[in-house]
């Protein structure tokens, strides 16, 4: 079964890790991510992985009387947004949660406020509509 791992975050947090981190804790966060994501290839469990460029990249996309309406980030109404994702296949919903909850335990600096708790996001990956169960 394939499941998605998502990391939440926000507009100020990845400013924060531009400039508030130092050198050594930027490395630090990206080789605990090479190490998590290389660990998943090892055991055949990685599908794939994308981070997301900050919330201020984004655009949000409607209708109006039928016209596309685009709308560009940050989005003052969201504070949480999507960063990255891991997209596992593996053998349960527990191991799944076993693989995040190692990322949920993602390094930063000490001290940080994030004003919140580190967490990620986890949920089934449908394959076919039948499976969205609706």
């Amino acid at each position: 079964m394939k499941y998605m791992i998502m990391m939440m975050g926000s507009q100020k947090d990845l400013e924060s890790i531009g400039g508030n981190w130092s050198a050594d804790e930027v490395t630090a966060l990206h080789e605990f991510m090479g190490k998590w994501n290389n660990d998943l290839v090892e055991t055949g469990e990685f599908v794939d992985a994308q981070g997301l460029s900050q919330p201020a990249h984004a655009r949000r996309i409607s209708l109006r009387d039928g016209a596309p309406v685009v709308t560009d980030g940050p989005y003052a109404e969201t504070q949480e947004v999507l960063v990255g994702y891991t997209t596992i296949d593996c053998a349960s919903y527990d191991r799944a949660t076993e693989i995040a909850a190692k990322l949920a335990n993602t390094p930063y600096p000490a001290g940080s406020d994030l004003g919140r708790e580190w967490y990620v996001d986890i949920r089934p990956c449908a394959d076919s509509f039948e499976e969205l169960e609706l």
